[in-house]
């Protein structure tokens, strides 16, 4: 886990955010990377940091880093041994130096046995645009302050794991920097943490899409939305802050629908209204999260699949062109995570898109795979064959 540097707080409520964030990356570590700066030199800081580090009776690293090279810094090195975690291990960071040496070091620390429930526990990503509440809805389901809550736009810089258990499962949820438009994406910090939220995507199971009530979906949440789609992520589209909209008969199922419109190739994302606030319905989302990450999985056979194929070809006509017409030979589902269906044909240009969202609709609603995405790949196969 990466956070965010401890300093003196001086009142500010950003500082005094990361002191008590890092406090908890102490307590969950199993081993801690202490980092100084050789350039600097041994601070006051780096004093009150070790005293932080030896409370917490953690195995801790001291590491110098920008040491370029260790002949000319050899002394500036040595400084540092007064910290009381001997053999200081010298790394630049910028130019890659030492970092093989650390890592070697990081896992003779690890402990023996670690348990691996990764695969037990559902990754949920919580994604959005700035400021939409991202971080205040992943500490109220931790019930404590894990991530950097502010009403300021941008502050969770990186994305943060955080281990969840309560009586619907196992979950990691994955607190993602807003993501920005891209044009306003200028300073190298800001690429970066796009760059981490894509990652932390890519590695969910179930993306959180956050939008924020009073401004309904906006441009930007298209694109964030697209994303976890493109990567074949499970979705659950989450409006936060419905306890600060204004409401009158027949708005919920009026907002859903504007949502739907704007987000049409989302229509099979299930929406649910929250406040992360106060609570509201916040607890529902983990059997949404339960069921869209068990839809995702799902395998079907393929004898179930051709059934549903059959019986959609009953219903509608394969369509025709030039006196051709679509022969749909059968259909194997090949991988999850999302669902992908290969689907045989005699020829691939008559299977036109319109066709195809009609057999998606047909397995999905046969499958109640709500959701997540479907894939299909069609393949050409001879009528002999």
């Amino acid at each position: 886990m990466i956070q965010g540097g401890i300093e003196n707080a001086d009142g500010d409520i950003i500082k005094e955010q990361m002191r008590e964030q890092a406090q908890i990356a102490i307590e969950i570590a199993d081993v801690i990377i202490f980092l100084t700066d050789v350039k600097e030199g041994l601070t006051a800081i780096d004093e009150e940091i070790a005293v932080l580090l030896k409370k917490s009776k953690k195995p801790v690293l001291l590491v110098c880093n920008k040491v370029d090279s260790f002949e000319k810094f050899r002394n500036d090195i040595y400084e540092f041994y007064k910290l009381g975690f001997g053999e200081p291990i010298p790394i630049s960071s910028s130019n890659a130096q030492g970092i093989g040496d650390l890592l070697d070091k990081v896992y003779e620390k690890l402990p023996e046995e670690i348990e691996d429930e990764e695969q037990e526990r559902i990754k949920v990503a919580v994604i959005g645009k700035p400021n939409v509440g991202k971080s205040s809805l992943v500490n109220r389901i931790l019930g404590e302050n894990r991530n950097i809550v502010s009403n300021i736009a941008g502050t969770t810089r990186d994305s943060i794991d955080s281990e969840f258990e309560n009586q619907y499962g196992k979950y990691v949820f994955i607190d993602t920097a807003g993501i920005r438009r891209k044009s306003k994406v200028k300073e190298k910090i800001e690429k970066y943490s796009v760059l981490r939220s894509s990652f932390a995507i890519e590695r969910a199971d179930v993306c959180l899409m956050l939008i924020e009530a009073n401004e309904g979906v906006t441009e930007q949440d298209a694109k964030i939305a697209g994303e976890a789609v493109e990567a074949g992520k499970g979705i659950i589209i989450v409006v936060n802050k419905w306890d600060e909209y204004e409401k009158q008969t027949g708005t919920l199922e009026k907002y859903k629908q504007e949502v739907y419109n704007k987000l049409a190739y989302l229509s099979y994302a299930p929406i649910i209204f929250i406040s992360a606030k106060t609570g509201q319905r916040v607890e529902k989302l983990f059997e949404l999260i339960n069921k869209v990450n068990e839809n995702n999985s799902k395998r079907v056979t393929t004898s179930e699949v051709n059934q549903v194929i059959n019986e959609a070809i009953a219903m509608v006509q394969p369509p025709s062109d030039k006196g051709k017409r679509l022969k749909i030979f059968y259909g194997t589902q090949a991988a999850t995570k999302p669902p992908t269906f290969v689907i045989f044909v005699n020829q691939k240009d008559l299977f036109h898109f319109s066709y195809e969202r009609y057999i998606v609709n047909q397995i999905r609603r046969e499958f109640n795979l709500t959701g997540t995405p479907i894939r299909i790949i069609v393949r050409e196969k001879m009528e002999k064959e």
